[in-house]
């Protein structure tokens, strides 16, 4: 097959160079590394299609590689065979200011798109924290910390070009900002991690930068007086632009890593975006509801640098744990329930991280009900292993018994293919259907969200 491509892409397109295997063995989970047998790198949707039909022909498995920031194993070749690197097809193709549309290649970066919607005012608000590729974000419907205003990737999309197993390449909706006109495409390969093709191509909606955007820090004596601070926040309707809540053992962390001085208690991290006007009302309105909930104290930024190094300090919390506790690999949890159950759910996990004896702390969204337990885990211990993923299938259960899901926001991959019929039900039945009359030979990133028995590899 490599033989054959040669036809068609130019020699250093294609590598089974061991570095490059190497690096294409993993994400940044504590799932088990695995090598392709090559990695290949296209720079149009007609060598995408070449690879792919190609693949099928010969019942070789393809995964798709953005920058390798997933957390769940997703493009791990279990099976071996052939990573696709989208990092070429880097292109932004269009940018359609008077529609709020942007065209973009898959291998495109969240930084570098943002650099390039600046010079017309606009911004895209998906931000997971990792400078991820677009097409990485797409492939798990990635959110993050401005999803309580702005939403997440499915809401965000467009339209896709996408290559099928096959070689058919369709696309998943149209420029128009709504439509009842068939089944929703878009949302049915938002989130399918490259189980049901591959994205070569995406048009997205994007924002217009605010006018005014301010930044603050809110500290309470407990989580349970924060979340609920957040629900009164929400129910009065004040437009907030980010709520994260951080715990103290995690504000402990940050202040090592990234030299702050917070004070190290529950905190919520805060942003509001609008006008000048508006904005002043809004954050009076938020200060007023916090005291009925026992806040200790506000800190605004609104100097654009000190209002980015606040984010910084959230966005790199999960880096603090592992330069920390270096020897150890980090896991993120990754559940999401309604947010009236979000404090009983924390307790509970504190509980359970506390009763491990495991460095770890605390995290998430709490505008939209999800969070994320950071753990450092020594690989080389199997009872910590163990216990590590004890706690996983515990919390997991917590949120499902009460109407939540196993990831809000990380994906499926490899690991949390496990909990998809307790979560799912008869609905999973409807998935490997789907799952098999696009991909009936299962070349495309195998065994990842769900297990389908397809035509053997």
């Amino acid at each position: 097959m490599i033989s054959e491509l040669h036809k068609t892409l130019r020699k250093n397109q294609i590598t089974t160079n061991e570095t490059v295997l190497e690096l294409h063995s993993k994400d940044e989970s504590y799932h088990t590394p695995s090598k392709p047998n090559v990695v290949i790198f296209p720079e149009t949707t007609e060598q995408v299609r070449t690879i792919i039909m190609l693949a099928n022909e010969n019942r070789i498995p393809v995964y798709p590689f953005g920058m390798g920031s997933s957390l769940e194993g997703h493009v791990i070749p279990y099976e071996q065979g052939i990573t696709i690197d989208f990092s070429l097809m880097n292109n932004i193709i269009e940018v359609q200011e008077n529609d709020f549309l942007v065209k973009v290649g898959p291998g495109v970066t969240r930084t570098q798109l943002n650099n390039e919607l600046k010079k017309y005012g606009l911004f895209f608000p998906v931000d997971p924290g990792a400078d991820a590729t677009i097409g990485g974000m797409a492939a798990t419907n990635a959110s993050g910390t401005l999803s309580v205003r702005y939403g997440t990737m499915r809401d965000n999309v467009r339209d896709m070009e996408i290559v099928l197993a096959d070689g058919t390449i369709i696309h998943s909706g149209t420029l128009a900002a709504k439509s009842s006109s068939g089944y929703h495409l878009n949302g049915i390969f938002v989130g399918s991690e490259g189980t049901l093709g591959c994205i070569t191509e995406l048009t997205l909606k994007v924002f217009g930068i605010p006018e005014f955007i301010t930044a603050a820090r809110a500290t309470f004596q407990t989580i349970d007086d924060a979340i609920q601070a957040v629900v009164a926040v929400l129910q009065a309707g004040i437009p907030m632009g980010r709520i994260e809540i951080v715990d103290e053992t995690s504000i402990k962390q940050v202040n090592q890593f990234s030299d702050t001085n917070y004070e190290e208690v529950p905190t919520l991290f805060l942003e509001f975006h609008g006008n000048e006007a508006g904005l002043k009302q809004d954050v009076a309105f938020t200060e007023e509801i916090f005291q009925d909930y026992y806040c200790l104290g506000m800190q605004f930024e609104n100097d654009t640098a000190a209002r980015n190094k606040l984010w910084e300090a959230r966005h790199n919390l999960a880096y603090s744990f592992v330069h920390g506790y270096p020897g150890r690999k980090m896991m993120v949890t990754d559940v999401c329930l309604p947010i009236s159950e979000l404090a009983g759910a924390i307790h509970h996990a504190r509980k359970v991280v506390d009763q491990l004896g495991l460095p770890g702390g605390i995290t998430g969204h709490v505008g939209d009900g999800n969070y994320h337990i950071i753990l450092m885990i020594d690989m080389n211990n199997p009872l910590e292993v163990q216990k590590t993923e004890e706690l996983n299938e515990q919390i997991v259960e917590y949120a499902l018994v009460r109407g939540g899901t196993c990831t809000g926001e990380h994906g499926v991959g490899a690991g949390k293919v496990k909990y998809q019929e307790k979560e799912h039900g008869e609905a999973l039945k409807v998935m490997e259907t789907i799952k098999l009359a696009l991909d009936p030979n299962g070349i495309l990133n195998p065994n990842k969200v769900l297990k389908v028995k397809t035509n053997k590899l």
